[in-house]
């Protein structure tokens, strides 16, 4: 779905989407999985008539993120998830990781 809205020129409307899918699900459907999006704040929306348009306010990358600090909000033992989510890393990722924390403890400072 966000696929197809970042293919869009500009905002777009469900109905658009729901060709753009090109598969058999209901407009209804479409709406409710965009108003999903919307209240995990993945896209906007703003009224064009008696309709919205929809634009994408997250892309992969940021999807990504948002459900791995959901799933670390919602679990009480916060240590012990990142120590196994980096204990698993592949050394690359690790050295990656490590970088990226440099950066922002340097944009910190």
């Amino acid at each position: 779905m966000l696929a197809a809205l970042r293919a869009a020129p500009g905002p777009a409307s469900a109905a658009w989407v729901q060709e753009e899918l090109g598969c058999a699900l209901a407009y209804t459907t479409v709406v409710t999985i965009l108003t999903r999006l919307l209240a995990k704040g993945a896209v906007t929306r703003e009224r064009a008539g008696r309709s919205f348009v929809w634009t994408p306010t997250a892309d992969q990358a940021d999807l990504a993120a948002l459900r791995m600090r959901k799933v670390l909000d919602g679990e009480q033992d916060r240590q012990a998830v990142l120590a196994s989510f980096v204990t698993g890393l592949l050394p690359q990722d690790e050295r990656m990781l490590r970088e990226l924390l440099d950066q922002a403890g340097e944009a910190e400072e």
